[in-house]
């Protein structure tokens, strides 16, 4: 709190009380009082009046202070009132109180809302498992009628399988704790996990596979991970060329294992790479090459991050794309809150 805001709220307070120990001062000459005295009385005079004000002015300067130094290392600001300590002066208790009802008020609609979103995505997991039932119907009764028509048709349902499968991440994420388990993993069994999943579509856009070191070990939830690797082999699908190559390799870095995955693909306009993780950014590509939701991406970064696995994406526009997925060797770092 600043000396000089504090003054100007006391200015008309200042001017009454200045002007009153000129009148007592003078009235004091008036009747032959000495000049000692009246000096000693005004004095008295100012230091009854100032020095209470110094006093309340340290200790309003503390309490702001202090509120302020605990509003900015906070991080959910709606819990201020909590960490502050409880004023012993008159102005600060009223806004105190003020503060108390409102973060009481604003928890009860956050946690409001935030039933009405527990509810709607328990909504939508139900309903996503539902709707995975006819899916998996259909598709099996495309097995039992081999045809060329029913070949179409279960292309097309593995499409629509994935979008709800992304649908089912997309409403998990924000729980991810209560859907996670951190196992002992080789990339190796999770890259062919992928890529069999993949498999139809590879084949038939004559993808070539390349691996190479991936006889590594890492910490990792399976299901998580499959869908992240499935996003990026997605990727390289929509976004071929001809005479596609997809490439896995791994590498220890440091503290690190590294996987790295590589297409021949189209790859990312420079000017689009640092956006390809925003929310709905599907980018000159989505738009010229392929339907692109723009959430794909998106979702990968942030369970990599829920997860503490890094995530990282480089382009050369018509040559190529690699993305990396970083493992700490260190299974305590998964644990970090």
């Amino acid at each position: 709190m600043k000396f000089s805001l504090f003054i100007k709220d006391k200015v008309p307070f200042l001017i009454c009380q200045t002007a009153v120990i000129i009148f007592t001062g003078y009235l004091l000459s008036v009747f032959d009082v000495g000049i000692f005295s009246v000096i000693f009385v005004c004095c008295i005079m100012m230091a009854v009046s100032f020095v209470p004000l110094i006093i309340e002015y340290f200790k309003k300067r503390r309490f702001y202070n202090n509120m302020y130094s605990s509003f900015e290392n906070i991080d959910k600001k709606q819990y201020l009132v909590s960490v502050i300590e409880n004023p012993d002066f008159a102005d600060a208790e009223i806004m105190y109180d003020i503060l108390n009802q409102c973060s009481k008020a604003m928890n009860d609609e956050i946690s409001k809302y935030k039933i009405q979103s527990d509810e709607y995505r328990e909504y939508i997991e139900t309903w996503i498992h539902e709707v995975k039932i006819p899916i998996s119907c259909i598709n099996l009764m495309c097995e039992n009628n081999k045809n060329e028509f029913s070949r179409a048709v279960s292309d097309e349902t593995a499409k629509i399988d994935r979008y709800v499968e992304q649908a089912l991440y997309y409403a998990r994420c924000t729980n991810l704790e209560k859907d996670y388990s951190i196992r002992t993993l080789t990339l190796d069994r999770e890259v062919k996990t992928v890529l069999k999943k993949y498999s139809k579509e590879l084949i038939s856009c004559k993808f070539v596979i390349k691996t190479e070191k991936l006889d590594y070990t890492v910490f990792s939830d399976p299901k998580w991970l499959e869908f992240i690797l499935g996003q990026v082999v997605s990727n390289s699908i929509k976004y071929r060329k001809d005479k596609p190559v997809l490439a896995f390799s791994a590498e220890e870095d440091g503290i690190n294992v590294v996987l790295s995955i590589t297409d021949n693909g189209i790859g990312i306009p420079e000017k689009d790479t640092g956006r390809v993780f925003e929310k709905g950014f599907t980018g000159e590509n989505g738009r010229k090459f392929a339907k692109s939701t723009g959430i794909g991406l998106y979702l990968c970064k942030k369970l990599c991050e829920k997860m503490h696995i890094g995530f990282e994406i480089s382009s050369v526009e018509g040559e190529s794309t690699t993305v990396k997925i970083i493992f700490p060797k260190d299974k305590l770092t998964m644990l970090a809150d």
